[in-house]
């Protein structure tokens, strides 16, 4: 090998590599497959409390707040019942305040009609580490005395860190720690269209 070759060749070594690129997101339910989940669902709490007469349904913002409308349009089209839906803020009973930069409140919205001796149905996109209903559930015991809560989510990725169980589940999705899942529904991502995308991790629990 002549001194140029040899000094062609090193330099090709030395080179930095191209850093691998992450994979893209991958759509795991798509507008169909969630509108589908939520008609199950809606059926499931429909089966459970003998109908729609004592059901609140509470959205978690910010996603489980317009899941929560979308079943109650689902109930009043199959039971003809117009089911009260609120949203309840958790910002404050997190328990994760403190590592986290300041979060903006959102909005407490609680139903004319209370929620003692009811059965509430929380409402939330993602059940992950289970932080985030425990949240709930304390927010929840501020605003009166339920007859049940019962808890609905979109999708279940499993990696538990409390003793917390969705009773209607839209999707059970198995993932690593090292993947997130991101809910994209029309009524808050803009021109997004409904969907769940399955992508490489990018911090945080819930």
């Amino acid at each position: 090998m002549t001194p140029a070759s040899r000094a062609a060749a090193s330099s090709q070594e030395a080179a930095p590599q191209p850093s691998a690129q992450p994979p893209e997101p991958r759509v795991v339910l798509d507008g169909k497959d969630i509108q589908r989940a939520l008609t199950r669902i809606a059926h499931e709490i429909l089966e459970r409390n003998k109908g729609a007469e004592s059901v609140v349904l509470l959205g978690i913002p910010t996603r489980g707040v317009p899941l929560a409308r979308r079943l109650a349009e689902r109930i009043l089209e199959f039971e003809d019942a117009d089911v009260p839906v609120g949203a309840l803020d958790i910002t404050m009973y997190r328990d994760d305040l403190r590592l986290h930069p300041p979060r903006a409140l959102a909005r407490t919205e609680v139903p004319r009609g209370g929620v003692d001796g009811l059965d509430v149905v929380l409402v939330d996109d993602v059940l992950f580490s289970g932080r985030t209903v425990r949240a709930a559930l304390d927010a929840l015991g501020d605003l009166g005395r339920p007859r049940t809560v019962q808890l609905a989510v979109l999708v279940d990725r499993g990696h538990r860190e409390l003793p917390i169980r969705a009773d209607y589940v839209g999707k059970n999705l198995p993932t690593s720690l090292r993947e997130t899942v991101r809910v994209l529904l029309l009524d808050t991502d803009g021109d997004a269209e409904d969907s769940v995308l399955l992508g490489p991790a990018s911090g945080g629990r819930a």
